[in-house]
């Protein structure tokens, strides 16, 4: 008797074994990671100086028109039209591929001698396709500024990473390279085939630079 007895324990505990549910496994925490900005994508690249300068570009156009007016440069301004006026951005400000005639105004002055208001003679400039980004290339002249133009978080500009070109050389230092010859800037469409590219606090001894594009009429083939 006491061994059956024995037998029908075991066997009752294994049933009862058998029956317990065994613990579910318990899911896993799954980590996202969103995706940079187009902010965060071209601050990622840009210096710290020239991030700096861009987010102070409002300083820079108050400090560059200031300046040009208070040394009785009201009429040269006014006549620029659109061109100097700080709120005209319109959306689309992404420019075609090809040639473009260019001019540059400067505004304002950080050193003595410097006048504050200056314009220069026409001259050509490209815009072409590099991978995903579009690049804009000055073709002529001594200084030649050349970079590339980056999305950004505000959909009515694109942001402007460059270098210059000296003299004969063939080509521009990559961005980075040497930071006294860096260039960051707003680029903004401000009318039917017209776009302005806006360098704040360059280190020209201006305040601000503002080059104006328009097509070529008779674009390459």
């Amino acid at each position: 008797m006491g061994l059956a007895r024995f037998v029908l324990a075991a066997s009752a505990l294994a049933l009862l074994a058998g029956c317990q549910t065994q613990p579910a496994n318990k899911p896993q925490p799954v980590v996202s990671v969103a995706p940079p900005t187009k902010g965060e994508v071209w601050q990622g690249v840009a210096s710290t100086a020239d991030a700096a300068r861009l987010a102070n570009i409002t300083g820079a156009w108050a400090a560059g028109l200031a300046d040009a007016r208070k040394a009785n440069f009201v009429s040269a301004i006014r006549d620029e039209g659109v061109l100097l006026k700080t709120d005209a951005a319109l959306p689309r400000p992404a420019p075609t591929p090809g040639s473009y005639n260019c001019r540059l105004v400067r505004l304002g002055s950080t050193g003595k001698g410097k006048p504050a208001f200056e314009k220069f003679k026409p001259f050509f400039c490209y815009v072409e396709v590099e991978g995903d980004l579009l690049t804009i290339v000055k073709q002529t002249g001594n200084t030649r500024p050349a970079g590339r133009l980056w999305e950004d978080d505000n959909p009515q500009r694109l942001v402007f990473l460059g270098s210059l070109a000296l003299g004969d050389e063939d080509a521009p230092l990559a961005y980075g390279e040497d930071p006294k010859r860096d260039m960051a800037g707003i680029f903004e469409r401000i009318a039917p085939f017209k776009w302005r590219l806006v360098i704040p606090w360059p280190q020209d001894g201006a305040k601000l630079q503002v080059f104006e594009l328009t097509p070529v009429a008779d674009q390459p083939k």
